[in-house]
């Protein structure tokens, strides 16, 4: 009779990659790389490594999001006015996006819980209508 070698030890090789901060750090680095980047290369001027908009490249208008790497670039210069044409409805969310990723980083590094947002089906047909609404109104310009 032919004797079996005994199961290894069943342990996780990357435990880190399941801890509930993980991910939210992991958008907090990337966040500050890509940030460092946009600090000295001016998205208004041709000639850098910024990704262009496919929505716009395919059909050459705006979407909700156009302008948003210039509207970053010009707030960390301190233009504020800019920041505002760039793109005024995610000046605007710009606060609650940052709220989220703080709850985010909260609920990982403090409380090592994994947090999800909830949005009820009203609240992302208002944030569905709301981007096309702001999709429409700023290529009408």
């Amino acid at each position: 009779m032919a004797e079996t070698a005994p199961a290894p030890p069943s342990t996780p090789t990357r435990p880190f990659l399941r801890h509930p901060a993980t991910a939210p750090l992991a958008v907090l680095v990337a966040g500050a790389a890509g940030s460092v980047y946009l600090y000295g290369t001016d998205p208004h001027q041709p000639g850098h490594l910024l990704p262009q908009c496919p929505f716009r490249l395919v059909t050459g208008l705006l979407c909700p999001a156009c302008g948003g790497t210039r509207m970053v670039y010009d707030l960390m210069h301190g233009r504020w006015d800019a920041a505002w044409l760039d793109n005024r409805a995610l000046l605007l969310a710009a606060p609650f996006a940052l709220a989220l990723l703080g709850r985010w980083m909260w609920e990982g590094l403090v409380r090592r819980r994994h947090w999800r947002p909830r949005l009820s089906g009203r609240a992302q047909l208002a944030v569905l209508g709301l981007a096309v609404l702001w999709t429409v109104v700023r290529n009408l310009r």
